[in-house]
């Protein structure tokens, strides 16, 4: 049984990071390339110098969504909006709830 405000989950390991400055327009031409590959149903490649890690979403993964600020209250922060596809290994997923973003 796991102690007050610890998680049960296993052990997080990072397969694969990136994280760089980039224009909005090139981000957007990044997401687009995801979106397509989730459209076709074909696997989704994240390549970095020698790195590179292959993934195949199942038909419904969980899509979280999150808006963060992260910073003082009373004063600057940093922005954030996160997307994640989340899935158990060998799992078609399941449906849930409807998000809309406008």
């Amino acid at each position: 049984m796991p102690f007050a405000g610890v998680s049960s989950r296993m052990p997080e390991k990072v397969l694969f990071e990136s994280e760089s400055r980039q224009s909005r327009e090139a981000i957007a031409a990044y997401l687009r390339t995801v979106a397509d590959s989730l459209d076709a149903g074909t696997a989704i490649t994240l390549k970095k110098g020698g790195e590179s890690v292959t993934m195949e979403p199942p038909a419904q993964p969980t899509f979280e969504v999150k808006a963060e600020r992260d910073g003082p209250a009373d004063g600057p922060g940093e922005l954030s909006i996160e997307f994640e596809l989340e899935w158990d290994e060998g799992s078609d997923g399941d449906a849930d709830e409807t998000l809309e973003i406008e």
